[in-house]
């Protein structure tokens, strides 16, 4: 595993990707309301994208049919817009890429739509949290697996559960390099984190158990036993000190 260390100009074509990324979440959470479909939001990237210059890194990628990913309520990740009806006390995840000036920019965020559960706006809280927990771990000197393991202890020490089958990864010129990043596991383990790596740190965090299963389009992943889950996402750059966040969207708490 060969973990790149970009330079000072890589990481600011990374910034101009991930404020891309970060300004069109941003607009994507202000525009989501009961009534639409997931793909009238996907129609909105893309004409946001055309504004920014900016390619989408999903679109193609695999055969991923769309620039944006929309998961509703049990969806974890990979949902394809199509004609679903967004609907009141949903919680709708909303994950995106673009590409600028070669470097790839990646984040999600989840919101709620109009009044939500208790139980919604607790998992969205714990996720979004447990998103910076891995944040103020990454930091130089420190092992890879100590982002895991602050991302797991956050989740679970709040009750809810931690998927396991999918995880965050290090990103730059390619949306995925190495290493990945999962949200779970021991601390101290696996590389040593130095000043110039970049990774999407990702916890995807479930309501009921960790376990998911892939619908029948063949990307769309969901909760095996039906229950809500939530995820959130930013790019991090390892500087001397605290990390970097390459893609810093900003949502009411």
């Amino acid at each position: 595993m060969a973990i790149i260390i970009k330079s000072p100009g890589e990481i600011d074509a990374m910034r101009r990707a991930g404020m891309v990324v970060a300004s069109i979440l941003e607009t994507l959470s202000k525009e989501t309301k009961a009534g639409m479909t997931t793909r009238q939001l996907d129609d909105i990237t893309v004409k946001e994208l055309a504004k920014c210059g900016a390619t989408a890194s999903f679109k193609g990628y695999g055969g991923f049919p769309a620039s944006l990913c929309v998961s509703v309520n049990d969806e974890v990740v990979h949902g394809i817009p199509g004609d679903r009806i967004i609907h009141d006390g949903d919680i709708v995840s909303l994950d995106f890429g673009a590409i600028v000036d070669g470097f790839h920019g990646d984040a999600a965020i989840s919101i709620g739509i109009g009044k939500i559960s208790h139980q919604a706006k607790q998992l969205m809280e714990a996720t979004r949290g447990s998103l910076e927990a891995g944040i103020a771990a990454a930091r130089p000197g420190a092992h890879l697996s100590d982002i895991s393991a602050a991302i797991q202890h956050y989740v679970e020490s709040r009750g809810f559960s931690v998927v396991r089958e999918y995880t965050g990864h290090g990103i730059g010129r390619d949306m995925h390099e190495d290493p990945q990043v999962p949200n779970f596991g021991p601390p101290g383990h696996g590389p040593v984190l130095r000043k110039g790596m970049t990774f999407a740190l990702e916890p995807m965090v479930n309501a009921g158990g960790w376990r998911t299963k892939v619908k029948n389009n063949r990307w769309t992943v969901v909760t095996a036993d039906g229950s809500l889950s939530a995820h959130f996402e930013k790019d991090i750059a390892i500087t001397d000190g605290e990390a970097e966040v390459l893609s810093p969207w900003e949502l009411p708490t």
